[in-house]
Formats: C-alpha cells, structure tokens, sequence
C-alpha cells in the first residue's frame, strides 16, 4: 500500500504553532479542533481527505484493463486525462502502466519521465520489436505507476511501420509479452487517426473518449467512432467505446451545460457521472513533472480525477456507481445554478 507521507505530511497542520483554547472549556482531546475556515486550511483538509480516500482502495479487475485515450482533436485533454485517471487508479491501489503513443512526449513529461532522443521507448517497441519490458520507467512520485514513454523518435514510426509485417498489431503483441502483472493499461494516443492510434486501437478493448465542453466537441466525433467500428470489424471485435469523460467543465457559461446535455443525450450511459472542470492547478502541475494529484491533491482538479477513476473502477466490476456518495465534482445540472458556480473554484 503506497505511503502518501511525503505528500499529506506538510498538509495536516495547516497552521503550525501553538494552540490556544479558552479558559474553562471543555475540549476532547479525541475529536481534533475545527479546520480553520481560510482557503488555505480548506485546502489542506480536501487534501488529507482525498489523499485518505485513495488510500482505501477499490475492486481490482479480474484482468488487465486496455483503456485507450482517443480523440483526433486536439486540446481536449487526451493527456491530462491519461495521466491523471493513472495516477488516481495507482493511488487507490492498483498497478498501472501509462504507453505514451504521442510524439510530443506530453504524458512522459507529466509523469516525470525522461524521453530525450537516447531513452528506450515506445518507438523501439513498435519498430524494432523490442520487449516492453526493456523501456518501462516506474513513476518517481506515484507507487504502483509506471510509463513506456514516447521520444520524437515516434513522429517518424508513422512511415516506418507502412512497411512492416502486421503492422496494425505490433503493440498488441508488445503488451501481451509483458510479463509483469498489472490492473490497468492506459494508452495515450496522438490527435490523428494514423497507424499510431489503430495500433492502439488493436491492442485495447476499452476506447476512453475526452470530450471538451466546447461548441466544436462534437465535430469529428464521428469519424473517430467509424474507425473504431472499422477496427471492431476488422482487427479487434471486442473493441468498444466504454467511456465518455467531459473535460473543462465551466460551469459558469450555459453553453457547457448545453453541450454537457447534449453527450448525454448521444452517448448515454457512457458518459461519466463525474465531469473535470476547467483548473488551473490541472494545467500548471505538468511544468512541475508532475500530476495534478501530487501537485496540489485537495484542488477541484485532483478530486474529480480522484472521482472519474473510482467511477471507471466500480464500472469495470460491474458495481453500481452511487453519486450520492460521490466525493468530489459529480454531473452538475442546468438546474443547480449554486454547484455550477462552485464547480468551477
């Protein structure tokens, strides 16, 4: 079980120094004093609570789950969502391993992994056959986490493979050699539908769609849909969409909400319950090599990827997700103008 000391250690006494109580008055030295309301204090208390409520853990899979992280447009927080949704599944127990299939190195960076030109990576994998035991680095900050990254070696893999034999499986084949025991395979993709992301496709069962809550969400949904269906098809029939994840949740601007319903109306029970807001603690904690669930673990970003994660866990062994008990930022209505407002703090 991983030990969060390092990280909540700092953020349980908010205010350090002596405490000073009334005279006369009767304190129980078993129920600690009331969190300071100041944001800092707040802060530190959402962050004990979601550091101690990943620690206690979720049903694991039976066997390894093959998510992958997919959409041709850009920007709508592909890799945000991969590493985040790891780093929340490894913090609530389990063993993850994150394949970086994007030339930019952009979930490599997030982790903290290096991926200069001379690193092992996931190129070599797919290229030259190498076993993806060879370039799985584990995540410094995060125990049970681990990456394949990705270096601009890969912006070149799209011609290289033109020519190889069963070109669409070689990572496929690369993970089911893999040795070592894992929960959870995330696989984040480039903003293409090149041999990249249908190598991806091949080797995953379960397609995650993060969808931004923006008017062009839905524009190009479609074809990324077909190819998944051409894929099924062809090359992998139990590939499916199992995941829709609303991303940058404003939820002071009417049109999230109206794109917000309209996922809804389209995808139905694919769509999380759970939605990410727009956070600046989300976007800030890559420059730090870092995600957002070590960098600041009390922020509306860290518990709602807490939240998305323990959804997708639950769903994964056929448990009912209960929202009601839901711990962070679950779907936020058109009709609760008030947990609009506050979603987006």
């Amino acid at each position: 079980m991983r030990s969060d000391a390092n990280i909540a250690g700092p953020m349980t006494d908010p205010v350090p120094g002596p405490r000073t109580e009334s005279a006369g008055e009767d304190v129980s030295r078993e129920t600690p004093p009331p969190m300071d309301d100041t944001p800092i204090g707040r802060a530190a208390q959402l962050a004990v609570e979601a550091l101690g409520r990943a620690g206690e853990g979720l049903p694991r899979p039976e066997q390894t789950r093959v998510i992958v992280v997919a959409n041709q447009k850009g920007g709508v927080g592909k890799t945000t969502t991969t590493v985040n949704l790891a780093a929340s599944l490894a913090l609530h127990g389990g063993r993850v391993l994150v394949i970086d299939l994007d030339p930019q190195g952009n979930a490599s960076t997030a982790l903290g992994i290096d991926h200069h030109a001379e690193v092992p990576s996931i190129y070599d994998v797919l290229v030259d056959s190498r076993p993806l035991s060879d370039v799985v680095q584990p995540v410094p900050d995060v125990e049970g986490l681990f990456c394949a990254p990705a270096t601009i070696d890969l912006a070149g893999a799209e011609i290289e493979l033109v020519s190889l034999v069963a070109r669409e499986s070689r990572l496929e084949r690369a993970i089911q050699s893999y040795e070592q025991p894992l929960d959870y395979i995330l696989i984040d993709c480039p903003p293409s539908l090149g041999l990249l992301t249908v190598n991806a496709l091949v080797a995953g069962a379960e397609v995650l769609i993060p969808i931004q809550c923006e008017y062009y969400a839905l524009e190009g949904l479609g074809q990324l849909l077909r190819n998944v269906d051409l894929v099924r098809g062809h090359l992998n029939p139990k590939l499916h969409v199992s995941t829709i994840l609303l991303t940058m949740y404003d939820g002071r601007t009417r049109l999230a909400s109206q794109v917000a319903d309209e996922v809804r109306s389209h995808f139905g029970g694919e769509v999380l319950r759970t939605s990410i807001p727009r956070s600046v603690r989300i976007s800030e904690a890559p420059s730090y090599g870092q995600t957002v669930l070590t960098y600041d673990p009390g922020s509306s970003g860290a518990l709602s990827y807490l939240e998305a994660a323990r959804e997708i866990a639950l769903r994964g062994v056929d448990v009912q997700y209960d929202a009601q008990h839901a711990h962070a930022l679950p779907e936020i209505s058109q009709h609760d103008q008030h947990s609009m407002q506050e979603g987006i703090q």
